[in-house]
């Protein structure tokens, strides 16, 4: 078998101007091969051979594409990967690897490549992954109605602080490429959402999200939930079904609480996603699929892997790029954003004026940890707006359960001095703990170390503070 599996094209590409691509591989048959397609697509192309004439056609003109080989006679495509990302930010580059080489594949995403096929290139798979690629670039010239109103999606991220505020910056960064990313936060901390807006930004955008719960689905339909199965394949499969990948063909598919499939499951998903093919249930031919994969959990994925709970092979594969959603205790500065909004679409949704908070309602929720995130703020507010009278919700309406916070200016009678050093302390270092947690891919060893202490006073403080 050659390295191109041939079809025909039937897609248009409805640009202003002309595209030009790059072209980059060592062999000339190849690089003709690439071209032909890219031409019946009205792409120009410029050709090069080597990482070294690249960077010289790279410098002398414009391009709206570009195509690497992984091995190159003076480098590699990953070169060419980092000297794009460098210099031409906004140039998409895809790499083209070894059949099974999904190590280098990997390597090029977190590099800041767009995708990557592999070798035999299935042309219908590089036409979409081009057209993709040229959605970015043509909107990045022209902004259009449609992607002015994709960019204000982000204002759903509602919050003021700085956490918040880089968590925008990496979602539209995100949106930009295709490699698959790994949400991770705290129940309630808004994952799905990020999810969303992922997709919303990204060129996949006209085309389906399907986000799926892995823990709701009883095991012994999973396989016929993710690829679906012909009639007759099982007891009960009266008719033909689609899966959840060909559901979500040519968009993306968000496997929130991914942790929770049996092993099973994660080596069938594992080659699903390497091969970007699936089988259903009662056939013997694969089905190519065309899917951008986002996952989530809120358990500690890393150490699950440790315990052998969870495959390390598909972990990496699905953790290429991580996002952390940090807790709302750690964004403080957003709680007054978000009560506002969810107060006004209360409102609206119960047909009622808005209320207002009362003074010290709203220090009690300012000083308030939120164990459950943003979902419990909502359902606090919720339930609030449901006690108040007059369109006013007091303190006592809020109904928050016996906490400590971390307000230092709170006096009790045995307290004088008003500061709960306790709890003060305790809250400094589970802080601390979480960042080095997070600084180091929760690799509870590497985090121990950077804090100074053993990997053994790590667990236990882990287990004292429920982060474990």
């Amino acid at each position: 078998m050659g390295p191109f599996n041939n079809t025909p094209y039937s897609g248009k590409l409805n640009t202003m101007k002309q595209p030009v691509a790059l072209i980059i591989d060592d062999e000339p048959d190849i690089r003709e091969l690439l071209s032909i397609t890219l031409g019946r697509m009205n792409i120009e192309t410029r050709e090069a051979e080597d990482v070294r004439s690249a960077q010289t056609l790279l410098n002398q003109g414009h391009f709206d594409l570009c195509l690497t080989d992984m091995r190159l006679p003076d480098g590699s495509g990953l070169e060419i990967v980092e000297l794009i990302g460098k210099q031409y930010p906004n140039l998409p580059v895809a790499v083209i690897t070894a059949h099974g080489n999904v190590e280098a594949a990997v390597q090029a995403l977190k590099l800041g490549a767009f995708d990557f096929v592999s070798k035999p290139v299935d042309l219908g798979m590089l036409r979409k992954l081009v057209e993709k690629a040229l959605k970015l670039t043509d909107e990045g010239k022209q902004p259009t109605t449609s992607s002015i109103s994709k960019d204000h999606s982000i204002d759903e991220l509602l919050g003021k602080s700085e956490a918040t505020e880089q968590i925008r910056k990496m979602i539209r960064k995100l949106a930009r490429s295709q490699a698959p990313v790994f949400i991770s936060g705290e129940s309630g901390t808004g994952k799905e959402l990020a999810a969303r807006l992922i997709h919303r930004l990204g060129p996949r955008t006209d085309q389906p999200f399907i986000a799926v719960n892995c823990g709701a689905i009883p095991q012994e339909l999973m396989e016929s939930e993710f690829f679906g199965h012909k009639k007759g394949s099982f007891t009960g499969a009266v008719t033909d079904k689609n899966g959840l990948f060909q559901a979500a063909e040519g968009g993306t598919l968000f496997l929130d609480e991914v942790a929770d499939l049996p092993l099973s499951m994660q080596v069938k998903l594992l080659r699903a996603i390497q091969e970007k093919s699936i089988r259903p249930i009662g056939t013997q031919q694969e089905i190519p699929v065309d899917v951008r994969i986002l996952s989530a959990t809120h358990k500690n994925l890393p150490a699950l892997v440790d315990t052998g709970d969870f495959r390390q092979d598909l972990f990496y594969r699905i953790n290429v790029i991580d996002l952390n959603i940090p807790p709302l205790r750690q964004r403080r500065d957003d709680i007054a954003s978000l009560i506002d909004h969810f107060l006004t679409r209360i409102a609206k949704q119960s047909g009622v004026d808005k209320p207002k908070i009362e003074r010290n309602a709203l220090k009690r929720l300012m000083e308030y940890n939120f164990p459950g995130n943003i979902r419990e703020l909502e359902n606090i507010l919720e339930r609030a707006t449901a006690l108040s009278e007059e369109s006013l919700i007091q303190p006592e309406d809020l109904n928050l359960p016996q906490q400590r916070t971390t307000e230092t200016n709170h006096k009790l009678p045995d307290d004088p001095d008003g500061f709960f050093l306790e709890s003060h302390l305790e809250e400094i270092e589970r802080q601390l703990i979480t960042q080095a947690l997070d600084e180091n891919k929760w690799n509870r060893t590497a985090a121990a170390k950077q804090l100074g202490i053993s990997f053994r006073a790590l667990r236990y403080k882990l287990e004292k503070l429920g982060l474990g």
